[in-house]
């Protein structure tokens, strides 16, 4: 079912439809090295394979899975051979391109720079992680889409009716609605909903003469499963994270456990995502609501002890609580400030006051003195500075005024007034 021509393939209308430049490109024969970026099941092979049929250039496929360096090489070597003897240029697609290690790259980009070949990668991955900075630069990328529902959806049809490539001859009947309900499955795949519909069509052919109609528990059954997109080293697995914690950033539960779930059913390490909830607590939460960190750490120890799925309602308890709770980023900024006066030069020696003279050589260095015992004033209040002198009067925590830190600014303001009063200096 593989589309053979730009007309039948499916999906991809910002690179592929009318006056778009990769289409341009690609019908006058006329590209440069490109790499084709995207989600499984998108359409990456299958557009190579058209740009190949569409080429006067010889094209040669090649998979980063099954071949290593020696085969790299010996495959430039023909390719410097043809250029040199026909002066013809090789159009070389490397299918899963990211799976090639620094040294497997650099093979191929004397031969980028002379024009020996046409590279066409094809990755899942970003290509910024995964693809060497010099070669990247040699080369166009393309983003492909994940293929839309309506797309998926025409595939089915063309395979349920296609007699020589699908599995037309069985005259398998899907009512629309199920067709619908595939394709939403398929998650813009169209390799799983491809399967799916082979797996349909091979029980179907086992089932009793005119027996032909799909239904409901028939699809339920093919499909198992949803096809998560998931790979724990790769973007979505940060794409995922980032959203889970930009939804609890923005106090929106419903999106919180949404993508929350995506990542458990996904097989993410439950512990990770665990540490990422319980940094949350500190980071965007805070002091707003101090909580935060005990329910998190809490919802960390009981997934440990439970393990999934039972410990999943714990992180979905912590995540929840850390949406709706009162936000402020103060502890992360004050730690942040904190750090660049240190790196900024800021080591200064700890004032001696606050130096402990557990011997009377260290005392007569004056180790202690001036150090005022904060219980023996009122409101357990001082004048001493506790800061060296250089960074005297900086202040690097600055509470909101949301949650449990307006409170904590009152009680700042009473002292930093305390103190005022102590000093005899004016505020």
């Amino acid at each position: 079912m593989r589309p053979r021509t730009l007309e039948a393939f499916l999906g991809q209308r910002h690179l592929l439809g009318d006056g778009a430049s990769l289409r341009r490109a690609v019908e006058r024969d006329d590209f440069g090295s490109i790499v084709l970026w995207g989600p499984p099941g998108c359409g990456k092979t299958t557009l190579a394979r058209i740009i190949a049929s569409n080429t006067r250039a010889p094209f040669l496929p090649f998979s980063a899975v099954m071949s290593g360096i020696k085969e790299v090489r010996a495959v430039m070597q023909d390719a410097e051979r043809l250029h040199r003897a026909q002066g013809r240029r090789t159009v070389l697609f490397v299918d899963e391109i990211h799976r090639f290690n620094k040294a497997q790259q650099d093979a191929f980009l004397p031969h980028v720079e002379r024009g020996t070949i046409v590279l066409i990668g094809a990755t899942t991955e970003n290509p910024s992680f995964e693809i060497n900075s010099a070669l990247l630069s040699r080369s166009r990328v393309y983003r492909l889409e994940r293929l839309g529902d309506d797309d998926l959806a025409e595939l089915i049809r063309r395979t349920l009716g296609d007699a020589e490539n699908g599995v037309g001859e069985l005259s398998i009947d899907c009512p629309e609605r199920l067709v619908a309900e595939l394709a939403r499955q398929g998650a813009g795949d169209a390799r799983f909903v491809l399967n799916v519909v082979e797996t349909l069509a091979s029980r179907l052919a086992e089932s009793p003469a005119g027996a032909r109609t799909v239904d409901d528990e028939m699809l339920k059954d093919a499909l198992q499963a949803p096809a998560l997109r998931y790979d724990k080293a790769g973007e979505e697995h940060f794409n995922l994270i980032s959203a889970l914690q930009k939804s609890m950033r923005d106090s929106d539960p419903d999106a919180t456990v949404y993508w929350l779930a995506r990542m458990i059913e996904s097989g993410e390490d439950p512990m990770y995502v665990a540490r990422r909830i319980v940094r949350f607590a500190s980071e965007d939460v805070g002091l707003a609501d101090p909580q935060a960190l005990a329910v998190t750490t809490s919802a960390r120890d009981a997934l440990h002890f439970l393990g999934l799925p039972e410990g999943a309602l714990a992180l979905t308890q912590a995540a929840i609580y850390c949406a709706t709770a009162p936000k402020s980023n103060a502890l992360t900024k004050a730690w942040s400030a904190a750090r660049g006066a240190i790196e900024q030069g800021a080591t200064d020696p700890v004032p001696l006051a606050l130096r402990n003279a557990p011997t009377g050589a260290m005392k007569a260095e004056g180790y202690g003195k001036g150090y005022r015992y904060a219980h023996d004033h009122a409101d357990a209040v001082t004048d001493l500075e506790c800061l060296p002198e250089r960074l005297r009067g900086r202040r690097f925590y600055e509470p909101t005024t949301r949650g449990f830190e307006r409170e904590l600014d009152d009680r700042l303001a009473r002292r930093r007034k305390a103190r005022s009063k102590l000093s005899g200096d004016a505020e």
